[in-house]
């Protein structure tokens, strides 16, 4: 129950089907949720980015500079801790479906996250706060034990990681739930609010590229670290200011979804000798037809073992329902893993490529070379409200559908245009490499490569509009197509499908790293850019993209929607 009141079993004729208000009481479209409510719960989000991404997106750069690592190891670490906090949802989705609820789950996270930011800017400052002498910022690593810094350090980004676990999945939820699906004008309302939810996510992400990036990189790491921190406690009081306004879910069964789920693939499993014949008949004129013909060994959870049916033993039409939804999921997951790994590279490589090039704007402002991922975030921004109001009402009077376009349609064209994107970073590497041999810079990776920042914008640019089309629609799609109850782990699914991503790109970096430095070979990754072979990875990942796109594009035809 997210109510923070007594449960509700029943709700009146005029209340919200499945919803509370903040005392338990059955709620009515005009009193809570919708628009008003959800407007607390995106600037939440702007907040909760924008502390993210402002460790995330310059973290390669501050293990490669006050940590010492090489760029390799800094890339795997990197990948590892992304991983980490996009699987982590998974943890904290469960616990918000299970126990807590949506509300309480993202105050609990919250708490965690600011923990988190205090320890990392600690981590930070304590050589100068711990070392006699130490007056200088950029001299206080020499001034501490290395190890003990990376400790804490470590220590605190996976606490951070833990707390967005929480808070990712639940609030999203939180401000879906804030729109009735029942209502056909709600129902437009929510497809809107995945839209503008992206659009706050980046609207944040672009302030902290262009802000914290610039602190960390020209001013000081404890304040670019401590920023952060303050910005997720205005977050919270954000949030719970809008604890009057917002719509609660109330569970409709006492046993939990995951129980209900889990029992229907064991009662499966178990009748795997009864006749499939028998589910059928079992399933025939109570499931609906098409449903009923996919993953038809599910129907045998419909059948106790022995043939009778006690109350108990079977699970209803409903459940295994259910079930199937979930399992439907899975073919669109795991052709999404490549589009993650190609994500990945937009905050290690891209930036690492970024950082030899000439960034300059004027004589004395350069960009910041994490801050190139801010046209990622501005693309977005700029391109969500023409397609919300420009290319969904036009589509609209052509389809005949609410969204325009369906949701699967949407995903597989922001995959295609991820593999555009691989092969213009591939060209654009290929040329910076010209470059660099034509100056003879080779051997002087310390040396500004005269080639100008704008050569990686395209890249950039594809790339974000890539991440309007199938990151919004990721989102969309696994809220709407899992069960109600489970739209928290419905949403740490998709995230999950990041973290895996990142997981995945680390594990092809230090396998190709191994493979091509071993024996005395050059690594495709040397610490020296120069000479490094990026442009074979973005290959890579262009043809192993193109290759997704067409599993996809199977299973997507073959996707029945709930």
């Amino acid at each position: 129950d997210d109510s923070s009141g007594a449960e509700t079993p029943f709700l009146e004729e005029d209340g919200i089907d499945g919803c509370v208000d903040y005392k338990g009481r059955p709620v009515e479209r005009t009193n809570c949720g919708g628009w008003k409510s959800a407007s607390f719960i995106i600037g939440v989000e702007i907040g909760e980015r924008f502390a993210y991404c402002g460790i995330d997106s310059n973290l390669v750069t501050y293990l490669t500079g006050p940590l010492g690592q090489s760029t390799a190891t800094a890339a795997v670490n990197v990948n590892a801790w992304s991983g980490t906090a996009a699987l982590l949802p998974l943890l904290g989705a469960f616990i918000a479906d299970s126990f807590l609820g949506r509300y309480r789950t993202i105050v609990g996270a919250s708490l965690i996250y600011i923990l988190g930011l205090s320890l990392l800017t600690l981590s930070a400052a304590l050589p100068s706060l711990n070392t006699y002498g130490c007056q200088k910022a950029d001299t206080s690593i020499l001034c501490l034990s290395p190890e003990l810094q990376v400790m804490i350090f470590f220590f605190s980004l996976y606490l951070v990681a833990f707390g967005q676990g929480g808070h990712k999945p639940c609030v999203q939820a939180f401000g879906a739930d804030q729109f009735n699906a029942q209502d056909p004008e709600e129902f437009k309302a929510k497809s809107s609010f995945f839209n503008w939810w992206y659009f706050g996510l980046c609207s944040g992400t672009l302030i902290s590229f262009l802000v914290l990036n610039y602190i960390q990189d020209n001013l000081s790491w404890v304040l670019g670290f401590g920023i952060p921190c303050i910005i997720i406690v205005v977050a919270l009081i954000v949030f719970l200011c809008g604890t009057t306004t917002y719509r609660y879910s109330v569970k409709r069964y006492e046993k939990s979804p995951f129980l209900r789920i889990g029992q229907v693939f064991v009662l499966a499993v178990r009748n795997w000798r009864t006749s499939s014949v028998a589910a059928q008949k079992e399933a025939h004129g109570t499931l609906p037809s098409a449903s009923s013909k996919q993953y038809e060994f599910l129907n045998k959870a419909l059948l106790a073992p022995d043939g009778s049916k006690e109350h108990g033993k079977v699970c209803c039409i409903e459940e295994v329902e259910e079930a199937k939804a979930v399992l439907r999921l899975v073919p669109i997951w795991a052709t999404c893993l490549v589009y993650a790994v190609v994500l990945a590279q937009s905050s290690t490589f891209f930036t690492k490529q970024g950082a030899t090039v000439d960034r300059s704007i004027t004589a004395s402002v350069k960009i910041p070379a994490a801050s190139l991922q801010s046209f990622i975030s501005l693309t977005i921004v700029l391109s969500i409200p023409i397609y919300d109001c420009i290319f969904v009402p036009l589509a609209r009077t052509w389809t005949r559908k609410s969204a325009g376009i369906t949701m699967l349609q949407r995903i597989g064209t922001g995959m295609f245009l991820s593999s555009v994107s691989m092969i213009l970073a591939a060209l654009v590497e290929m040329k910076r490499l010209k470059t660099i041999q034509e100056y003879g810079l080779v051997d002087k990776p310390e040396v500004t490569v005269p080639m100008s920042v704008w050569w990686l914008v395209p890249q950039y640019v594809v790339i974000g509009l890539s991440e309007m089309l199938t990151m919004v629609g990721l989102q969309e799609f696994f809220y709407d197509q899992v069960p109600n109850e489970l739209r928290s782990i419905g949403l740490a699914l998709y995230l999950s499908i990041f973290g895996v991503g990142s997981f995945l790109s680390g594990f092809l970096i230090s396998a190709i790293d191994k493979a091509t430095g071993g024996n005395g070979g050059e690594s495709w990754f040397p610490n020296n850019l120069n000479k490094a072979h990026i442009y074979s990875f973005y290959w890579l990942l262009a043809a192993l993209s193109a290759l997704e796109l067409a599993l996809y594009l199977y299973f997507a035809k073959k996707y029945i929607y709930k």
